[in-house]
């Protein structure tokens, strides 16, 4: 009934197939903090856990990033990992490590294989892509091209051209997150995530954040997201919802609009 592109990993689709992958984010300052985070998180049953390494006090320090990566990798079992810095000019933690050492550290991890996915912004300086798109592309990662606007909501014209920017750059999944300042926003949002699903070849992963945007968490799927991030232990943006919260109204929507709620945990 969706036009809602699945995410496949190693040639089978996330979590069978379920719509939509349920996200939570990982954001200790140290190795113990997120260790713990995903101790206590794997127990709700995320479909992916997320390490937002801004938040991660030894981001700039290769080796730590890398060790604390393969622990979490360990830990997580069988639930896929998506590594993700994200930059202070598109709402991440703000840090004094340098561009060129971030782009190290994620060709580190990327050679390392302890992650299956990473997430790379479309405002990066161009060869800083192009770097990310060869590492993921050499260790059978997947590359999510993603674009953050803290700020406002662009019109629904540019939103769907940015998911075209991804695909034209040779991600894997397209991401657009935006702050709403109102019910339209979200609409918006929302109109162009189904725009792109229609046009665009990739998966697709959308949110408006904030209080409004908190809606698009929940409907999104039916509009061509395939992923929404719930609060496991931490925050990561504003408008998250806790996961137990989050898939009791997956459940009720997913039945309206599919008719089941097979695939639950």
């Amino acid at each position: 009934m969706t036009s809602t592109r699945l995410i496949h990993l190693r040639g089978q689709p996330m979590a069978g197939g379920k719509l939509p992958l349920i996200c939570t984010p990982l954001v200790g300052r140290t190795r113990a903090e997120v260790l713990a985070e995903v101790a206590a998180v794997l127990p709700k049953a995320p479909d992916l856990l997320e390490w937002r390494v801004d938040f991660f006090a030894a981001l700039g320090d290769a080796q730590a990033v890398v060790d604390t990566a393969l622990a979490i990798r360990a830990a997580a079992g069988t639930t896929p990992v998506l590594f993700t810095r994200r930059s202070a000019r598109e709402g991440g933690q703000p840090s004094t490590v340098a561009e060129a050492d971030v782009v190290r550290v994620h060709e580190a991890v990327c050679d390392a294989r302890c992650v299956e996915m990473v997430d790379w912004e479309m405002s990066s300086d161009a060869a800083d892509f192009a770097r990310m798109r060869a590492a993921t592309r050499a260790n059978e990662m997947l590359l999510v091209a993603s674009y953050h606007n803290f700020q406002a909501t662009p019109d629904a014209a540019w939103l769907t051209a940015k998911f075209a920017e991804a695909e034209r750059r040779g991600a894997d999944v397209a991401k657009v997150a935006v702050m709403p300042h109102g019910p339209q926003d979200v609409l918006t949002l929302l109109a162009a995530t189904h725009a792109a699903s229609q046009t665009v070849a990739l998966p697709l992963i959308s949110m408006a954040m904030g209080a409004y945007g908190s809606l698009s968490r929940m409907v999104g799927w039916a509009f061509g997201s395939t992923v929404t991030f719930a609060v496991g232990k931490g925050s990561s943006a504003p408008g998250q919802v806790p996961i137990e919260d989050l898939r009791t109204v997956l459940q009720v929507t997913r039945k309206a609009v599919l008719g089941t709620q097979e695939n639950e945990p």
